[in-house]
């Protein structure tokens, strides 16, 4: 009997330790490209839009680490001092700093904007980051559907309002921050806003296929600026992105969906590593319009081929946000 149960037992260790490695490797190989060049960023002038958490808050940190003067562009306050005052803590790097950003907000965007031009003389990289996923249908300040206001709006008229800065501080990058969501997407110029119908995934695919039209029709319009822009996909990552989606929240989704799926997320450390590979690689500094995955380059869905959608879009994203066109 006991020489059975050693067995037995012999058995189930060997099959544990297999399955452990057999789910360490796939979570080592779902962590992607890591961008591994060591650069140096010292005066460089940095700001990241939804740095508290996430692959914002691992691309401050390694931002830090390489001596950048890094501003976190945030809405909250308290969460953003904490994590603050955390990188600061683990790179000694004091140059980092919060200043209050709402995308939800035009007013919140063009104060931000203006407060920063008081401030600074200077901007390198601007990294659009911020964004929010599925989420119930709610409207921002200024009556745009949520998703499309946050993350193509809002951004599209931080970027333009800073452009003469990142033109004056040339060579320079701008980085949004998309989705391989982009590739169900689909721009209605009839029910921009959703009031129409709603559904949370087309609303996200939207405005993630706006991020990267709004990338290849500014990469148009700044060239021979010595500013570049492209767009990027981070990766499925385990943050807070997915906070509104109830199948992931609820208990089930907590307890057993959540760790059924942790072998196939990436952590917020690998999800920041194509941001940084877009915004430091000295073999970009040239490189603009387009769309990296993984730390390489990848091609784009058939819809943000579309150079008149991309235009029409610029165009009405200007006269909704009250843009002053670019020469």
């Amino acid at each position: 009997m006991i020489k059975i149960l050693g067995n037995i037992f012999c058995s189930c260790v060997a099959w544990f330790v297999g399955i452990t490695l057999i789910v360490s490797f796939i979570k080592k190989y779902m962590q992607g490209g890591q961008f591994t060049k060591q650069t140096n960023e010292t005066g460089k002038v940095v700001i990241v839009t939804g740095a508290n958490t996430g692959i914002g808050k691992e691309t401050v940190l390694e931002l830090a680490r390489r001596g950048a003067t890094v501003y976190m562009a945030c809405r909250d306050k308290t969460k953003t001092e904490k994590a603050r005052l955390e990188i600061i803590e683990e790179t000694k790097n004091e140059n980092i700093f919060f200043r209050e950003l709402d995308l939800a907000s035009l007013q919140s965007v063009r104060r931000f904007a203006a407060e920063f031009k008081k401030e600074q003389d200077k901007l390198h990289i601007l990294i659009n980051n911020a964004g929010v996923m599925r989420c119930p249908y709610m409207v921002t300040r200024d009556g745009f559907e949520m998703q499309l206001g946050v993350n193509h709006l809002g951004h599209f008229l931080l970027t333009n309002l800073l452009l003469d800065l990142l033109k004056k501080s040339a060579p320079s990058r701008i980085i949004n921050v998309s989705s391989l969501a982009h590739t169900r997407g689909f721009i209605d110029f009839n029910d921009l806003n959703s009031e129409k119908y709603y559904d949370p995934g087309a609303a996200y695919s939207q405005s993630k296929l706006a991020n990267v039209l709004f990338t290849r029709e500014l990469a148009k319009r700044l060239e021979g600026t010595g500013v570049t822009v492209n767009a990027l996909h981070p990766g499925v990552v385990d943050t807070e992105l997915g906070r509104h989606m109830k199948i992931l929240n609820g208990t089930f989704g907590r307890i057993v969906l959540r760790t059924l799926l942790w072998p196939l997320l990436k952590t917020p450390k690998s999800g920041a590593q194509t941001t940084l590979y877009a915004a430091l690689d000295p073999d970009l500094e040239k490189v603009s319009g387009v769309y990296f995955s993984d730390c390489k380059e990848k091609k784009v869905a058939p819809a943000a081929m579309d150079n008149q959608t991309a235009k029409q879009l610029w165009e009405e994203s200007v006269r909704v946000t009250y843009t002053r066109k670019l020469d």
